[in-house]
Order: C-alpha cells, then structure tokens, then sequence
C-alpha cells in the first residue's frame, strides 16, 4: 500500500468519528436546553407568589373591650378577601388591628377598634362602635344618597364618603398637604337586627380614585361581619 494509500484510509476512518463528536455536541446541547425546558415546566424557575399579609396587631392591647381591633383584622384578612373584591389575582400587601381613642369635652373616652386592609387595587377597612344611637337615625344625616340596606337580617345603610389625600412636596421648604381624595362607599351595619344601638362599619375605597363597587362591598359586609365575635344571626 502506498503512502497515499495510508493517508487516504486513514482520513476516510477519521472523518465520521469527527462527525459522531460533533453531533454528539449537538446531543448534548439538546438534553441540556432539554432539561432546562423541563425544570422550567416543574416550576422550578418560575417566581413564586407573594405571601398574603399578615395581621400586624402591635397596637392592639385592649382586652376589655368585646370584640378587638386584631380580631377585626383577622375576620377581614381573609384568604378570599380579592375575590370577593372582585380582583382575585391579587393578595393582601398590609393588614393592621388596632384601637383608636377620642376624647369628648366632658374627659370621657371612646376607644374604637379598627382594621384595615390593603390590596394593590382596594383599601377595606372595618370597624365597630358602641354609640347607641339605631343605624336608622343615623342614616338622615348620611344625605339624600344614603340608602336602606339589610346584611343578614341586621338594619344597614349604604352611603358614600370621601377619602383625605396626602400630597408630599420636596426640596428646600418640604411639606405634607391635605386635600380631598376619592369616593370611598361605606355600610353601616346595627350589631342587632333590632337595631338597639351599636354598628359595624365597613369601607372600601380606589387606589385609583375610580368610584368603587356597591357589589363587592355588599359580598365582603355579607362573608366577613358573621365571623366577627358577637355577630349575632338574624
């Protein structure tokens, strides 16, 4: 044999395992892209969801009062809070319990429990009061737009408040101002469905200062208040 011989079956062996090196490259960068694809649909790339809030309850310290302001924001932080709102695509960002005091003229106290719960797209807040006055006295000075409700045999009034907003200047002379904000819609509930005084009060109010839904405020008065302590069947 020649040694041109030689060299030409020499390059005719060498050729396909230069080849087979290439397409077994190309091989392996399937099963790595392949993989990839893989983890990708078991989720393990994909970003997990944010965890709804928790009830930040450091302000609540009153136990004498019936019902507290962390008990108020463990009835309305709840798991289907969006989708009665109407947006369940979304979670609960902040949820807070605590009691707020006022003081009248004659140095007596009226401690108010409160939550308050916000979503990127509503703000709900609920609240409880002791006044004896009957929810249906209440609502003639709720104006001419107040309208009569019933929330599980319990006297209500639906009507429409307006909320305060904060606007933040920077710079040499920083300052906060306060000017009016959007329409918030708010229930008032009486704690007994003979109205003997007493009520609930539920608002729910727009990031975007859009007017908000009677509907979804009428599904979260209806779920949450039964599951508030001392709710009483109608």
């Amino acid at each position: 044999m020649t040694e041109q011989q030689i060299a030409d079956a020499t390059k005719s062996v060498a050729e396909p395992k230069q080849g087979r090196s290439g397409w077994g490259q190309v091989l392996a960068a399937l099963v790595v892209v392949g993989g990839l694809a893989a983890l990708l649909l078991s989720g393990t790339f994909q970003q997990k969801e944010p965890e709804p809030a928790v009830c930040d309850a450091t302000d609540d310290a009153r136990p004498s009062k019936p019902v507290s302001g962390v008990q108020l924001c463990t009835a309305l932080n709840r798991a289907d809070l969006p989708a009665l709102l109407g947006t369940p695509t979304e979670s609960a960002m902040n949820a807070s319990g605590n009691e707020s005091t006022s003081t009248w003229a004659d140095g007596t106290k009226d401690v108010t429990p409160e939550a308050e719960v916000q979503l990127a797209t509503y703000s709900v807040k609920l609240s409880t009061s002791d006044d004896d006055i009957p929810v249906a006295e209440m609502a003639a000075f709720l104006g001419s737009t107040a309208q009569p409700k019933t929330i599980g045999g319990h006297p209500a009034v639906l009507y429409s408040d307006r909320t305060i907003a904060l606007k933040f200047s920077f710079g040499g002379d920083s300052k906060v101002d306060t000017g009016p904000g959007g329409i918030a819609r708010s229930l008032l509930v009486a704690k007994d469905t003979k109205d003997g005084g007493g009520f609930y009060e539920i608002a729910i109010w727009r990031q975007d200062d859009v007017v908000p839904d009677d509907l979804a405020l009428l599904r979260v008065a209806e779920t949450v208040l039964p599951t508030v302590p001392g709710w009483t069947a109608g």
